[in-house]
């Protein structure tokens, strides 16, 4: 195994989830303010579900997002 190739394929694919996770909740979060069913100083709880089946991995992330 190259550590090298690992960590940089990893990276790759933290970053491709962390820029379509972030456009994805900033849209839901302006479509539910404009449906009035948030205000700008809401909370909501979020989570993230990280599964590799080949790996038996299967991590759930939790947590909170603030808007004020």
């Amino acid at each position: 195994m190259n550590e090298d190739i690992l960590n940089m394929s990893i990276r790759k694919f933290l970053k491709k989830v962390g820029i379509t996770s972030q456009r994805e909740i900033e849209a839901a979060v302006r479509k539910h303010i404009e449906n009035g069913e948030l205000t700008d100083t809401s909370s909501f709880a979020i989570s993230v579900q990280l599964h590799a089946p080949e790996l038996e991995l299967d991590h759930k992330i939790d947590g909170k997002i603030e808007l004020k």
